[in-house]
């Protein structure tokens, strides 16, 4: 048996019995990540990556060991890092070192966690293809010649293509989810708060969310319980009490029995999730998900979600504002790349940023400067916030009537790489339909894997479960329920060939 595919709670296993240490599964990440041809990951640091292998190793043999003590994690390079460089995908970052390093990075190192390094991702978290990284494009490991999603798709194609068995992502708009459901893996964004941001370079401040990827429900909620909880050093951060993601799992439902684990759990099927929009063979693949939640007990009732199209719109003013105040610290000043070719401070910044932004990044922060300015900030930003607030009150009432919404993360499977160089930037934009609505109301979801498309290959689908602030729990409890049914989460790309 291959370890590096196997889940965490496998991994769990082989060290406590001797089967590998810490180190050894380390080294052997490390030489995958060598070997790796997708482009899933930034940059490594071995020294300090079997030095932490073999301080959780001490543990392990002095029976101190944690449940995630020894066990590998990536982190995607937004996240800062001491040992590592962070670049967030962009040249104007080349090189840069943090003095620190981001929350969710030292609580996972508390937890006995050895980083593996850094994971690729679009240039500050802006993107849904990974192809829009300062060194160069993520292809998915199911398909090389298509995208793995973004903006955490080298998280996502790192856990798929067996180079590391979890990772950390951030979701501003959908940034885990997606890439997790066309890597075939499994992706939770908690209630925004949930998780501090402190040291997570920031796109929008009021959607980002950082969130656990890896291979299966049980394996984010290991992951979710040790990087949840209130940090004073984050403004955004709740004051929620610790818990643990799942504690649930066998009791998914109040009503549930041993034939029937979701007995009493009504799902919603918003019907704006499955008009038109959505690929035939997409939707084919969702409703064999959710009638086989339904033979575990979980019962459909219809909901609505009248505003869905306008999350889009309204995503595409609130982000790009946030993102234009974020980055405007980014002047070749202080800290990143600085031009060369400068005689004075105003063409200082001009050029610094010119020459260190990609193309994306600098068409957001135009976009998010227009709707800021005087005369515009009325007619755009304050209108959009109005609808994200409409757009909350409408899952509010949704779950009114049910407990948990079902649907699909993305309209399609991962798209081909060329068609993000040749098609128009909104084409990229509409495909978060489905994911911006929890986003903008700072919703918890996840993306589960539960089958397959033929597209010339075979892509992974990602079935979504969106549920009430602070539901965590009993998602990832049914998730867990489904997996625990069906094998699709451990189907894996290696397999394949």
């Amino acid at each position: 048996m291959d370890l590096r595919y196997s889940d965490l709670a496998g991994l769990r296993q082989a060290l406590d019995s001797g089967m590998v240490s810490a180190e050894e599964l380390a080294q052997d990440y490390l030489a995958a990540i060598s070997r790796d041809t997708h482009g899933a990951m930034l940059a490594v640091n071995p020294e300090v990556t079997l030095a932490q292998a073999r301080a959780a190793q001490a543990l392990i043999d002095a029976g101190q060991a944690d449940r995630l003590t020894g066990l590998p994690v990536a982190h995607k390079d937004i996240f800062v890092t001491q040992q590592w460089p962070t670049t967030a995908g962009s040249k104007i970052l080349q090189g840069y070192q943090s003095p620190f390093d981001a929350e969710v990075v030292t609580r996972l190192g508390q937890a006995g966690m050895v980083t593996l390094g850094k994971a690729s991702c679009d240039e500050f978290a802006m993107g849904s293809a990974n192809q829009h990284c300062a060194y160069g494009p993520c292809s998915n490991p199911w398909d090389a010649s298509r995208i793995p999603g973004g903006s955490s798709g080298g998280s996502a194609a790192a856990v798929a293509a067996g180079l590391a068995p979890a990772a950390t992502g951030t979701d501003t708009g959908g940034s885990v989810r997606q890439p997790a459901a066309m890597c075939g893996i499994t992706g939770i964004k908690p209630t925004y708060g949930r998780i501090s941001r402190w040291g997570l370079v920031a796109y929008a401040s009021s959607l980002d969310q950082a969130g656990p990827m890896a291979r299966t429900a049980q394996d984010c909620a290991w992951l979710l319980t040790a990087m949840a909880g209130f940090d004073p050093k984050d403004a955004t951060s709740l004051e929620q009490p610790t818990e643990d993601f799942s504690r649930l799992f066998d009791q998914p439902t109040a009503s549930a029995t041993e034939s029937a684990p979701l007995a009493g759990l009504r799902m919603g099927l918003p019907e704006q999730y499955f008009g038109p929009g959505l690929a035939p063979q997409v939707r084919q693949v969702i409703d064999q998900a959710i009638a086989q939640l339904e033979r575990l007990g979980g019962r459909v009732v219809p909901v609505d979600l009248p505003r869905t199209e306008l999350s889009i719109p309204s995503y595409y003013v609130i982000a790009p504002a946030e993102a234009s105040s974020n980055l405007s610290r980014f002047d070749g000043v202080r800290y990143g790349h600085r031009t060369d070719q400068a005689q004075d401070l105003e063409t200082l910044y001009r050029r610094s940023r010119t020459e260190g932004f990609g193309l994306e990044v600098q068409r957001r922060i135009l976009i998010g400067t227009f709707v800021l300015s005087h005369g515009y900030y009325d007619a755009y930003y304050l209108q959009a916030q109005k609808v994200r607030r409409l757009i909350a009150q409408d899952f509010d009432r949704a779950f009114e009537q049910c407990d948990l919404i079902l649907g699909p993360v993305s309209p399609t499977a991962a798209w081909p790489q060329a068609d993000v160089k040749t098609q128009d930037p909104l084409s990229e934009y509409l495909a978060d339909v489905y994911t911006l609505g929890a986003s903008l109301a700072g919703l918890p979801a996840m993306s589960v894997p539960c089958g397959f498309v033929q597209a010339g290959s075979r892509l992974p689908v990602g079935l979504q479960i969106i549920g009430p602030r602070f539901q965590e729990a009993r998602m990832l409890a049914v998730a867990h329920a489904y997996q625990l049914s069906t094998d699709w989460h451990y189907q894996t790309p290696e397999r394949e060939s």
